[in-house]
């Protein structure tokens, strides 16, 4: 490969599949003022694509989001190849075909043939390796990862991938680019999944084991995702907008790429419905139902009505006492303020990483009247609480805690027994495999938390949500999971223990990085 210099400047591109992947890269980059070169191995698919391309910029004319001068001159700007030999003037090639390894690597292997030695190769692979696609070629220094996400237009962030060869000024101009296409860079090292799928496991792969266990139904784990915890989709919504066609085999690509690493486990549950062709929101039917594209739910049972006559609250989480006593104090039922709880008092409990039943054991509590609630998230001020029962507490003591957490309105849902509630566990397990990402150094916290906010749609990065929910309270949580269940999926990452220990934010690198140069003034830059 012909050195790149740092003011080299990416003109023309090609891109290699013309599917909604190729046509949304051909779209921000015609919109940047590039030339682009479509080619398909089904020659009616260009045509195809550009008719698509001059339909969309048609409508963000009539939108007032483009004059017509812009649109005119970005459809000019597109032209289609019947041959990969007309990329030969190109500055990079995109390819968006076939996840398949051998496919990517014969491509490239042909491409080297006919561009430039400065021509930068890039893959859109959302789960391939890419060392070893660039393995195929005589030049590996040219290939880099360059993962967008669908839609291309609206995901604004894209994934920017050093092999092990790669010359890391490819992967600098494919950052210039990405920002000249109005796009936020995050910089990733070639690890499975890189960032936003490696980082996505955590909201799936614990949902749908918390669903696994029954304690939850698939509806309730995303109510409480959404409504408790803050995210805009709970990961079975999630897992029908994305399609299990999609997500499934990627979750098994990682869990393998990563030799059977516990902390991605797929579960039986989507391969059952993948097999079934209840795929998603794209078939009509996947975990929901969908009606005109408008999911259908179950509407809630309106919470009980009767009260307990008094409620006694365990102080083992002062914080955690507190909360729940306002909310008491509130519904105007009794408080039993006694060492021990009396005979006919509800029994409240509020564990951090434990189920109802061993923190019942733990007090040596009745626990037939024992109710534990979720306290991780605010009480007050939430649009749902979270409570749950150990398997001996009567329906009374059940529907009575029911009613007393709903009687401001705020709708109640219940689960079984459950170590770390859903919201805990789900949470604990995004922060903690954000936390791993940062000790592997795939990327610099700082991307971490931009990939996954833009790429996930979470309300905050993995880091800076352990932050802002306590880096301690989460070690807590895992290390009680890990202790009450033995399932080595819930060890804590180094990143997160020894930054909980010594009070420092998660987003915080080493102070002085492995060679002994100070970051005490470090921006995050892109590299790793």
């Amino acid at each position: 490969m012909t050195p790149i210099s740092r003011q080299f400047r990416i003109g023309t591109i090609g891109i290699v599949g013309t599917g909604a992947m190729g046509r949304g890269i051909a779209q921000i980059a015609a919109l940047a003022g590039l030339k682009v070169r479509l080619f398909d191995t089904n020659p009616a698919a260009v045509g195809a694509a550009r008719d698509y391309l001059a339909d969309t910029f048609a409508k963000l004319t009539a939108k007032g989001k483009l004059d017509d001068s812009g649109a005119r001159t970005a459809l000019a700007a597109v032209s289609g190849a019947q041959a990969l030999p007309e990329f030969a003037d190109c500055d990079l090639v995109v390819e968006a075909i076939v996840e398949k390894l051998d496919a990517k690597r014969a491509l490239f292997r042909e491409l080297e043939t006919i561009v430039s030695g400065r021509c930068v190769l890039a893959s859109n692979t959302s789960s391939l390796s890419i060392t070893a696609i660039a393995a195929g070629c005589t030049d590996p220094s040219r290939v880099a990862g360059y993962h967008f996400f669908n839609p291309v237009p609206l995901m604004k962030v894209v994934e920017v991938i050093d092999g092990l060869r790669t010359d890391p000024a490819a992967g600098d101009a494919l950052i210039d680019l990405a920002r000249h296409m109005g796009h936020t860079p995050v910089r990733a090292k070639d690890m499975p999944g890189f960032i936003v799928n490696h980082a996505g496991r955590g909201m799936n792969t614990e949902g749908l084991r918390i669903v696994d266990e029954g304690v939850a139904s698939f509806v309730d784990v995303d109510r409480i995702m959404r409504e408790q915890a803050g995210f805009r989709l709970g990961p079975f919504e999630l897992l029908d907008l994305t399609a299990l066609d999609v997500s499934h085999p990627v979750m098994e690509s990682i869990y393998h790429q990563f030799y059977e690493e516990p902390r991605f486990t797929p579960s039986p549950i989507t391969a059952t419905r993948l097999a079934g062709g209840l795929i998603g929101r794209k078939a009509g039917e996947g975990f929901y139902r969908y009606v005109d594209g408008k999911q259908q739910a179950p509407v809630e049972t309106p919470a009980p009505t009767v009260l307990p006559q008094r409620v006694w609250i365990s102080q083992r989480h002062l914080q955690a006492h507190d909360a729940v006593q306002a909310l008491v104090t509130k519904a105007g039922v009794p408080l039993d303020t006694g060492t021990t709880p009396a005979a006919d008092a509800l029994i409240v409990v509020t564990p951090f990483g434990l189920d109802a039943t061993t923190a019942a054991l733990d007090e040596q509590l009745d626990a037939t009247r024992v109710v534990a609630v979720d306290t991780l998230f605010p009480l007050v001020g939430t649009q749902r609480r979270t409570l749950m029962t150990t398997p001996a507490t009567t329906r009374a003591a059940r529907d009575t805690a029911h009613a007393l957490f709903a009687a401001d309105g705020v709708p109640v849902t219940m689960i079984r027994d459950s170590t770390g509630f859903v919201a805990q566990r789900v949470v604990a397990t995004i922060v903690n495999i954000g936390c791993d990402i940062a000790q592997r150094q795939i990327a610099t916290p700082q991307d971490i938390d931009l990939a996954v906010t833009l790429g996930l749609g979470y309300p905050r990065g993995p880091l800076a949500l352990g932050d802002a929910l306590g880096a301690k309270c989460i070690l807590t949580i895992l290390r009680n999971l890990y202790t009450v269940l033995g399932d080595p999926r819930y060890r804590a990452s180094p990143w997160l223990a020894r930054r909980a220990q010594l009070g420092l934010s998660l987003t915080q690198p080493d102070a002085v990085d492995i060679n002994g140069a100070d970051r005490a003034n470090d921006n995050h830059a892109s590299h790793p």
